[in-house]
């Protein structure tokens, strides 16, 4: 019989959990044994009991890694040395971000499956798209977080007193994230406009009822309908075309992300500076690195020397640990009845989405962009 083991995440502001106590009943009801780090969901609002009652073993943590045939997280676990050679570990791990991370882990034996290197656009691969399923979660919170900094209304309001117009709200990216935070901020009554550099997101956009920011940039459109990452000149342009267009709105939400490669920057501080005192701008994509918004700080609220609120909010989905979770369970028992279609570990790599997630195995990374990034960091050390 397999065992799963689902891990408490060991990142501290992390509050969701790999797997919930309905998922777990489920694999349960598969004859698959599902153990349990004590407290894993608590941050969640899943108790150990539920899980108990779903079936579960509740153990400490050394013993989910000792007992464990297949380990499921979040984000790349803290003590990998704790696990064991032959171990799979099913996460959103970004291996294109962190290639080293990819080293270790086929260093240290592992399988490991990353569900952020997903091919979205096979059909048989939505259920497993965690991506997704996060971003939705992300873009619906944003528009919240936004309405809660925003010192005035959303929506506009007609009262004796006179009548409230109502906020101007710019989304940068026209994702899912950008567009469940534009179907938000629009439910909640503001006038929303997005913007995107692919041709294919004007008729995401247009169906969502958002108005579309026309600059003067040339499209971007990469392979599988992602962005591609711009020229320096064409970049240029676009944060012109920005920097003229950002202090027209009470609102800002920027989601442009490019797979692998560093989030563009698309608010300068000069664009920041010509916005209205009040003004609030959040920045899904904030990293260390940097994210669309110059100057913003990941899991941090500022406000500039001109009363613009900047809120870097790149892990937002945590923050809604219950739906998120479940989003994220879900996708989870969708890649492992692929991985495990009896009951056992069967690792087909000439199945192309089993390949294309396939991080480590046997020893080496075997997946080809994270190696082709590994052979350009020793060119570069060489």
């Amino acid at each position: 019989m397999t065992t799963v083991g689902v891990l408490l995440e060991s990142e501290g502001r992390e509050r969701r959990v790999a797997l919930t106590p309905d998922g777990a009943a489920r694999l349960r009801k598969q004859d698959v044994e599902v153990l349990v780090e004590a407290g894993a969901g608590r941050r969640a609002w899943f108790e150990d009991v539920g899980y108990a009652d779903a079936g579960c073993v509740v153990v400490p943590r050394g013993q989910v890694y000792a007992d464990s045939d297949v380990l499921l997280c979040l984000r790349p676990p803290g003590d990998l040395a704790s696990a064991r050679p032959g171990q799979v570990l099913v996460g959103l791990l970004g291996p294109l971000g962190d290639p080293a991370l990819a080293q270790s882990l086929a260093a240290a034996g592992l399988t490991a499956i990353s569900l952020d290197l997903l091919p979205r656009t096979l059909s048989r691969a939505q259920s497993m798209d965690a991506l997704t399923s996060q971003a939705n979660v992300a873009g619906y919170k944003a528009a919240l977080l936004a309405a809660e900094a925003y010192p005035g209304f959303f929506p506009m309001l007609m009262t004796a007193a006179g009548t409230t117009r109502p906020a101007q709200v710019l989304v940068l990216g026209a994702g899912v994230a950008g567009l469940q935070a534009i179907a938000t901020a629009r439910r909640l009554g503001a006038q929303v406009t997005g913007y995107d550099v692919r041709d294919a997101a004007r008729a995401d956009l247009a169906s969502t009822g958002a108005a579309v920011l026309e600059l003067s940039t040339p499209r971007a459109e990469a392979e599988g309908g992602y962005a591609r990452e711009l020229t320096a000149g064409e970049a240029e342009a676009q944060l012109r075309g920005m920097a003229g267009a950002v202090p027209r709105f009470d609102v800002v939400i920027t989601t442009a992300q490019v797979p692998g490669g560093r989030p563009p920057l698309l608010v300068t501080a000069a664009a920041l500076a010509g916005m209205r005192p009040g003004s609030v701008v959040i920045d899904l994509a904030s990293t260390a690195e940097g994210g669309n918004v110059e100057g913003s700080i990941p899991d941090t609220r500022t406000v500039t020397t001109e009363g613009v609120t900047v809120i870097g909010a790149a892990n937002l989905a945590s923050t809604v640990p219950g739906a998120a979770s479940t989003a994220y369970g879900r996708n989870v028992l969708a890649l492992l009845a692929m991985l495990m279609p009896h009951g056992e570990v069967v690792l087909d790599l000439d199945d192309e989405i089993l390949s294309a997630v396939t991080v480590s195995h046997g020893g080496r990374v075997v997946h080809p962009r994270v190696r082709a990034l590994l052979d350009d960091s020793k060119e570069i050390h060489s």
